[in-house]
């Protein structure tokens, strides 16, 4: 018992000074949506100050009707001269470059939203028992309209990211393991354990992956996949110092909001 009230206070995590970090969540071919929330982006960082740091925590593609605008929407910002960008690797973004790479993935792909994904591209994905070589044939043709622009930044997505007290993924980690050790695996698929159980890791894990309509914010997480695709919300956490706040966009019926909430507010 004494050994618990002992316990030292875990000190608030923080980005250094002069950062600010906006992390948003899985876009799933949302790029309404994501244009909106980038705008608000650049809008609250040049009214406040600091040097933007812009983070994709993955799932950028399938299931939305724009995974091509939401890739277009990436590279145009990877390019801007001056600003810092990391685009991470979630399980779908990694799903498409397996069927890159063996076109015998193409029907668990098309399961989850790869479908939407080619049909962005102008492809016309099979049905699911289509034979091998119409699957075959479906590769060539996407890696045949996939710009290379698109594969290049898809090649090269980050697997996680540490800034500060931070630690970015895009699904979470495995406990019991520390971050530097998390397999690849872990960090773009687990959920259980890793959203349940309240031991913290050596840093906050910012991460997406599991949807909900609500923000989670604790001491040991902060996820910020509110299901853009299903329910029209997409939410990012900006972070400067040690303080904590979120932006959204959100679809209203013909009409769209753009706002933004202090941390548990």
């Amino acid at each position: 018992m004494f050994s618990r009230l002992l316990k030292p206070k875990r000190s608030a995590p923080a980005v250094p000074d002069g950062l600010v970090v906006y992390a948003f969540g899985d876009v799933h071919g949302r790029a309404d949506l994501l244009r909106l929330l980038l705008e608000r982006f650049f809008a609250v960082s040049a009214r406040q100050g600091g040097r933007p740091v812009i983070i994709g925590l993955g799932d950028y593609i399938d299931r939305g009707p724009s995974s091509r605008e939401v890739l277009d929407l990436l590279v145009y910002l990877a390019g801007i001269d001056g600003l810092e960008t990391h685009f991470l690797r979630g399980n779908h973004d990694q799903t498409l470059l397996d069927f890159l790479d063996d076109p015998i993935n193409g029907p668990a792909w098309c399961e989850f939203g790869g479908r939407e994904a080619m049909m962005s591209y102008g492809v016309i994905a099979p049905p699911a028992r289509a034979e091998a070589a119409e699957w075959t044939r479906t590769r060539d043709a996407f890696a045949a309209a996939l710009p290379p622009a698109h594969l290049k930044l898809l090649r090269g997505l980050e697997i996680s990211l540490e800034i500060g007290g931070y630690f970015f993924a895009h699904a979470g980690g495995r406990m019991g393991l520390p971050l530097h050790a998390q397999s690849d695996q872990d960090l773009m698929w687990i959920r259980e354990p890793f959203l349940s159980d309240g031991r913290p890791f050596e840093k906050v894990v910012v991460h997406g992956h599991s949807a909900g309509e609500l923000i989670h914010l604790d001491q040991r997480r902060i996820n910020v996949d509110t299901g853009a695709y299903a329910t029209g919300q997409l939410t990012a956490v900006r972070l400067e110092g040690t303080d904590q706040s979120f932006l959204y966009t959100r679809r209203e019926g013909s009409s769209f909001v753009v706002d933004s909430a202090r941390a548990g507010g």
